[in-house]
């Protein structure tokens, strides 16, 4: 699946602290698909993110955003193009879960009837519509993460950046949100534009099942892109992830595992 390329990475290299972390990556976000990051702890994947989402400038190569670079964009200009949902929800302030969900829209033009239908319809897909009256510091960690991703879907963006949606949620939610974001990326807006997703994902399972495309990023290198099948060998993974691991196929559907060390 390959639609409108949204957001590109060409060549793009970050240093962070005097070290640099990526070295020459390579990536695209196509519209119509959902790319899920994976790699080991250290790998670059948040820097890579906050790297796409202009957020922090490559000191060599470059990131277009629908096909030009950053510089070009007011800040206005590239929130209505990309929304980034960041590993932390955490809102220090008590405002009401509706409140921020309503914080998304902020980019476009005021339309109160229009940006009402809009929330309603984000709160009811994360499934905070019970809650949307309570303050955000009185959530649970996962609700809390359901309600940021509320928040950038109602962003209105053609390009969604997610960063660990799922760490902190439980396991139906977690699938409901990876279904959520699959249903965004796979339909076709009313002006008749596409949308597309990258999520950074540590369930190599989840990623397998909810992903069209992997790219599996090992010291700050993309070392494979393409389908969960292409991607997930147990040879890579095994080499990646310094871990001995499976890949199996169940029912049409890979699974991934650790195996047991023959050390240990």
């Amino acid at each position: 699946m390959s639609g409108e390329t949204l957001l590109e990475a060409s060549g793009a290299v970050v240093g962070l602290g005097g070290r640099e972390i990526l070295h020459g990556v390579d990536l695209a976000v196509h519209a119509g698909e959902v790319i899920g990051l994976i790699g080991p702890n250290g790998a670059g994947k948040s820097t890579l993110l906050s790297a796409l989402s202009g957020d922090t400038v490559p000191s060599a190569g470059r990131i277009d955003l629908l096909g030009e670079p950053y510089t070009g964009y007011s800040a206005r200009e590239a929130a209505r193009a990309r929304a980034v949902m960041l590993q932390d929800p955490t809102v220090a302030f008590a405002h009401l879960v509706r409140d921020v969900v309503q914080m998304g829209r902020a980019a476009w033009p005021r339309d109160p009837q229009a940006d009402r239908l809009i929330v309603d319809g984000c709160l009811e897909a994360v499934g905070m519509t019970e809650l949307q009256d309570r303050e955000i510091t009185t959530l649970s960690g996962g609700e809390r993460a359901r309600v940021a991703f509320a928040r950038v879907m109602a962003q209105g963006a053609r390009c969604l950046l997610l960063d660990e949606p799922t760490a902190a949620m439980d396991i139906g939610h977690q699938e409901r949100t990876m279904v959520t974001a699959r249903t965004l990326a796979h339909e076709t807006a009313a002006d008749g534009t596409g949308r597309g997703v990258l999520v950074v994902l540590h369930d190599l399972n989840l990623a397998a099942r909810y992903c069209d495309r992997l790219a599996l990023l090992s010291a700050g290198r993309v070392v494979a892109v393409g389908t969960p099948r292409e991607v997930c060998t147990a040879e890579r993974l095994s080499t990646v992830y310094e871990w001995p691991v499976s890949v199996s196929e169940v029912e049409g559907q890979l699974w991934i595992r650790p195996t047991p060390h023959a050390e240990l």
